[in-house]
């Protein structure tokens, strides 16, 4: 399960989504690939180093390519579901386990979205695919719902009510709360 999340969260950022494109046409070094896609040395090497660490991208010499093996077993695995239920993580209350259970699909999709009594540990399960310290548009925080379930301004309102995502009052910038659980 951790698998695919890390997956979903490498494709959910729309520059990890171009330099996948990117290296779907060629292979190339990081500078090639931070002058193409006008990135800061830093931020390509957080971005590479992510997909490599999904395996997404192998690097041999200094030169990156898409890893396409491992794209099509991760999405026939993982986000086909292959017959596969979803199985909440074991430290999670029986309760809670129960909800994701009835309420997602095999893939970790949301198959429904529950009564607000009952939302809880859906929120908590959606916010895992939200890092700290990164600030989101909503575009890019509808873009990650949207991998879970097409009512993205109700999870997104969802979300920022629980107190799991906060925002600008204009609704310029999101991030995620620090949780002090």
């Amino acid at each position: 399960m951790n698998e695919m999340l890390n997956f979903v969260k490498a494709m959910s950022d729309p520059m990890r989504l171009k330099i996948v494109g990117l290296l779907s046409q060629k292979s190339a070094t990081r500078k090639e690939i931070a002058e193409e896609l006008n990135l800061s040395p830093k931020d390509s090497l957080t971005h590479l180093g992510f997909l490599e660490f999904v395996g997404a991208v192998n690097q041999t010499d200094g030169v990156y390519t898409l890893n396409q093996d491992k794209l099509a077993t991760l999405g026939k695995e993982n986000l086909i579901g292959g017959g596969k239920k979803f199985v909440p993580a074991e430290n999670l209350d029986e309760t809670s386990k129960k909800i994701l259970r009835d309420f997602l699909n095999a893939d970790g999709t949301i198959r429904q979205v529950p009564e607000q009594k009952k939302i809880g540990p859906i929120l908590d399960y959606l916010i895992q695919n939200f890092e700290f310290d990164k600030n989101y548009t909503e575009r890019e925080v509808n873009t990650i719902i949207k991998r879970f379930n097409e009512d993205t301004a109700g999870l997104r309102r969802d979300l920022v009510d629980a107190g799991l995502l906060a925002r600008e009052s204009d609704g310029s910038k999101y991030w995620r709360v620090n949780d002090a659980k």
